[in-house]
């Protein structure tokens, strides 16, 4: 399929403006197909040609001004528009389209708890053309009047207001004007749980298999909902631009969330169906908070072209964690940002994939290469970049630009030089300037304390920065001091002084007095985007006292530089390990317990040690985990229940052995508590699947205790994951078939992948190496880029950290020219790869 490009949409946009679209679907067609049926108010500027985009399983019918048009004139997704005359024009198209399985388009899906039916759109980028036709580019906004036929005993939600016609036919309020991709529809039986707030309808949805769910978190999803909503018309002076405000938390979505005007649409996983930790609540509270900031920047001010993606998106990124930390009780959003998310960025900044936060335009020439910018530099590495801009030019002007920007463009589209100029109009500072060097420029920046001690107790302090491409980028920061609390005799506890402030590069060296503290912390409280080293003095203090440090965000920039020492060879994995035996059992912040225990579980476990060293990295977390669990145990500790169900994940995910675990499955219940909910049901089974210390029937058991969706996915993974040469030849063909009718939905496939692929079972899983690499191409390029994105990331073979993988896939690379979707995958996974070879080799050395 041709991809558009920016030299397209900008002769398209010169040529036409549009100006309303009528849409009428028709989704009583049965489970393979709907109706579609478009029409087009637009104007030509001038005289001249153009092309509208649909991709049909058939075009009936085509009229441009009553005049019919030959539907065999459609060339894969375009159908040519010549000789318009300036002027109006209505262009009508009727089309049968196919139903997704993949989350693009529009997706359905049949409930198999309850065999109930849903379909909602997911059109971001170029996918509306798989659901009505359109001229789909980001700035030909138009308004969208929407009908739908639907099955009676459906509901259906779109932008705005819905209104049920009688005999399944809906009609939707027409909505302002608004990008194509913002288009949104969900039609199902869905569980509702209604309010009004401001003024405003406000609702959220789910499947009914979810509704006792929903309904027991309803309060707390509204009161978020709420709060950022009010805190949003604190700091925003443009009301919000919508007629209604409608969540939907939909099955099998690829993304967290997306920003549809009046009807966001979240993966129904944040309706919990068992326990969570309240950092997890915090997360899904996180997502809310972003969808909402899209309302404006994004949906009411949105992109011109795609090289702005980084607009919608590091925007919403920072205001989410911010809003949310200033409106509701979650106040510590910022740690888990740090420990959870700018690893994300970090790690996306260093691999040849790279790119500036704001690329150039010619950087970004079509929709296939701006697809691949959705990644940790346009969220993570974006927001933290706003974070030091606030930090560099405070809040009060920040805002004040912000509102600036809405006033100017508000249901338009603006670039990156627009954006600048508003934030310019707001300050003395050279907002260009800093842009320049932060948005403009790739890598991250290393800052080294430089300690010198004099002998009559002075000391001093510089930084040394390299890095980033010519290590001239301005860092706003603070240097945390520390001292042992040698008054109150508590050892392994940590007590501040006065903080520097500083400005990398241009500081100097400043002289302290008092005999130099114990710890010197760059970037304490996270406001830059940086690595961080310690000086060796510091360092030995942290090994031993990292928990007696008071606050968990100045925990987590020291648990993030161990993590980045490791990555960078500076580190011994075991180090780290060493240092979360020492102090996990100590720490009280779920999000730090979390993010240091994923690390060590996923990447120094199964990546960074070698094979023979993995079964003691395992059996260390194992008894740190037993160590959160015994200072955890008894009705005391009841407000600690979070981080005894993070030390439950981690045991049951470390387990080298089935004892211990199968009791507890046996039982229904960890000694202590929790009682084992399907989550954790699941995941125990599927370990023990991977030890060979389950049947395919006691999968199948399970999966009739628990015949829900997430249900059908653990069963999935569990018989994928079984050491059995059968059972891994039926999940790789499950996998890899191109066959419609069998080809796994975008779920199944991540769930059979996750399963397939371990390190305890290598020599079973060897030949399918040199298969992934043959037979990946083909899959990527006849299921699509979310499916391929799916096949890069979860199939990959991972566990084979070897060279012959490496060259494997250079050589897939070179010569079986993947799709461009899975292409950006491989070059992360094998620069991932390179990176563990290399940690590998140091450890070796050391």
């Amino acid at each position: 399929m041709p991809q558009l490009t920016r030299d397209e949409a900008q002769t398209r946009a010169r040529l036409i403006d549009v100006h309303r679209y009528e849409v009428a679907l028709d989704l009583t067609r049965g489970a393979e197909r709907f109706g579609s049926r478009t029409v087009i108010h637009f104007t030509a500027r001038t005289g001249g040609d153009t092309f509208v985009e649909v991709r049909p399983a058939e075009l009936h019918s085509v009229t441009l001004d009553g005049r019919p048009l030959d539907p065999a004139a459609l060339d894969e997704n375009r159908l040519p528009l010549t000789g318009l005359a300036p002027g109006a024009h209505e262009l009508r198209l009727d089309a049968t389209m196919h139903y997704s399985r993949t989350g693009e388009g529009m997706h359905r899906f049949t409930d198999p708890a309850d065999g109930e039916s849903y379909v909602y759109t997911q059109l971001f980028m170029e996918d509306v053309q798989r659901v009505f036709a359109a001229f789909d580019q980001p700035d030909l906004k138009a308004v969208f009047a929407l009908s739908v036929q639907a099955p009676q005993d459906w509901t259906v939600l779109a932008n705005g207001l819905t209104e049920h016609l009688g005999e399944g036919r809906w009609e939707a309020a027409p909505t302002p004007l608004i990008s194509t991709y913002l288009v949104a529809v969900a039609a199902g039986p869905w569980h509702s749980v209604r309010t009004e707030h401001a003024g405003l309808p406000f609702g959220i949805h789910c499947r009914r298999s979810l509704a006792p769910h929903l309904d027991a978190d309803a309060e707390e999803i509204l009161d978020l909902t709420r709060r950022c909503f009010d805190r949003y018309h604190e700091i925003f002076e443009e009301p919000y631009p919508f007629d209604s405000y409608d969540q939907a938390f939909v099955p099998e979505f690829n993304a967290g969330a997306m920003e549809n005007p009046g009807l966001v649409t979240f993966r129904d996983e944040f309706v919990y169906r068992s326990a969570v930790t309240d950092t997890e609540r915090q997360t899904r509270g996180v997502v809310i908070a972003h969808e909402m900031a899209h309302m404006w920047f994004g949906d009411l001010v949105t992109l011109q072209w795609w090289d702005d993606i980084w607009l919608n998106e590091s925007f919403a990124e920072y205001m989410g964690y911010q809003v949310l930390a200033e409106a509701t009780r979650f106040t510590d959003t910022w740690t888990d940002f740090a420990v959870a998310r700018k690893g994300w960025g970090y790690d996306a900044d260093q691999r040849p994939s790279t790119h500036p936060v704001a690329p150039t335009p010619a950087d970004v020439p079509d929709t296939a290469s701006a697809l691949l910018n959705f990644d940790g530099i346009s969220y993570a590495k974006g927001a933290s970049a706003l974070r030091q801009l606030v930090a560099w030019m405070g809040e009060k002007d920040f805002l004040t630009g912000i509102n600036e920007h809405f006033a100017r463009h508000r249901f338009g589209n603006a670039t990156l030089a627009d954006f600048l100029d508003s934030l310019a109009r707001a300050t003395d500072r050279d907002v260009h300037a800093w842009a320049a060097r932060w948005l403009r420029t790739t890598g991250v920046d290393t800052l080294t304390p430089v300690v010198e001690e004099a002998a009559d107790g002075s000391w001093s302090v510089s930084v040394e920065q390299t890095g980033s491409e010519d290590g001239t980028r301005p860092h706003r920061l603070t240097i945390g001091l520390y001292d042992h609390d040698h008054d109150r005799g508590t050892p392994g506890r940590l007590v501040p002084r006065e903080p520097l402030s500083w400005d990398a590069p241009d500081d100097g060296s400043r002289t302290g007095t008092g005999g130099r503290p114990a710890l010197l912390l760059l970037n304490d409280q996270d406001l830059t985007y940086a690595k961080v080293r310690l000086d060796p003095v510091s360092w030995d203090t942290v090994l031993g006292a990292l928990s007696g440090l008071p606050d968990p965000l100045t925990r987590a920039v020291v648990w993030n530089a161990a993590r980045d020492m490791v990555r960078d060879g500076e580190l011994a994995p075991t180090a780290y390990l060493d240092a979360a035996r020492a102090h996990l059992p100590h720490e009280t912040d779920l999000a730090l317990v979390q993010g240091v225990l994923a690390f060590a579980r996923t990447q120094i476990a199964d990546h960074y040690l070698p094979l023979p060293e993995r079964h003691g990295a395992l059996t260390t977390l194992t008894a740190l985990s037993r160590d959160i669990l015994r200072r955890t145990e008894g009705p005391e500790h009841g407000t600690e229940a979070g981080l005894r169900l993070t030390a439950v994940r981690a045991f049951i995910d470390s387990a080298t052995t089935p004892a211990g675990i199968q009791d507890w499955l046996d039982d229904g219940s960890v000694p202590g508590g929790p009682r084992l909910d399907p989550e954790l049901r699941w995941r125990i089974l599927g370990r023990l699947a991977t030890l060979g210390a389950t049947t395919p029937d006691a999968i199948d058991a399970e999966l009739a205790r628990d015949p829900s969706a997430t249900g059908r996915e653990g069963a999935a993974r569990c018989h994928a994951a079984l050491p059995d040469p059968a059972a891994k030849q039926a999940a790789w063909d499950a996998l890899f078939t191109t066959d419609g009718e069998a080809a796994l939905s975008n779920y199944l496939f991540t769930a059979t992948a996750t399963g397939f692929w371990a390190p305890e079972q290598l020599d079973l899983l060897r030949p399918y190496v040199d298969r992934y690499f043959t037979e990946v191409p083909a899959l990527a390029a006849a299921r699509g880029p979310a499916l391929a994105a799916a096949a890069g990331r979860y199939a990959f073979p991972a566990p084979f950290v070897e060279d012959h993988t490496l060259r494997l896939g250079e050589a897939c690379l070179t010569d079986r020219d993947p799709t461009p979707a899975l292409r950006r995958k491989l070059l992360d996974q094998l620069d991932d790869l390179r990176r563990a070879l290399r940690v590998r080799a140091a450890g070796r050395r050391a």
